[in-house]
């Protein structure tokens, strides 16, 4: 086994101890720290086009959102978040291919906050005013 694979595993190993990891996560946090790893070694560009953690169609999912900059699981993706990798929220959007309105936020809390949006019913009280 070549000599990156094994740093690469050993920071990923020290990586999932402190954190729920799915085994796509590690295989492509593996294959990424590995590469940088390489790259990093061989004196060789980094800047080259950067390939997401997760498929972007893949990373908004029911309990979680994956960041496709690092590869870490939010409920939401802030602002402050996207800033660390100096991205605004609409940049980061048009960077892997999501549409205007898409919210970068977990399926389940979306649907939390649609239904209570429904139940307050603020356009109907606004119409009373």
């Amino acid at each position: 086994m070549e000599e990156y694979v094994k740093q690469a595993l050993e920071i990923v190993k020290a990586q999932a101890s402190v954190r729920t990891m799915t085994e796509e996560e590690i295989t492509s946090m593996v294959q990424r720290v590995a590469e940088g790893i390489k790259k990093v070694s061989e004196g060789t560009d980094t800047e080259v086009e950067q390939k997401p953690a997760v498929e972007p169609k893949k990373a908004i999912r029911e309990k979680s959102i994956i960041c496709l900059e690092c590869g870490k699981s939010f409920k939401v993706l802030t602002k402050k978040h996207l800033a660390s990798h100096g991205l605004t929220p609409q940049e980061y959007k048009e960077k892997w291919g999501y549409k205007k309105n898409v919210s970068l936020v977990c399926k389940s809390l979306a649907r939390e906050r649609r239904k209570k949006m429904e139940s307050m019913k603020l356009w109907e009280k606004r119409k009373k005013n």
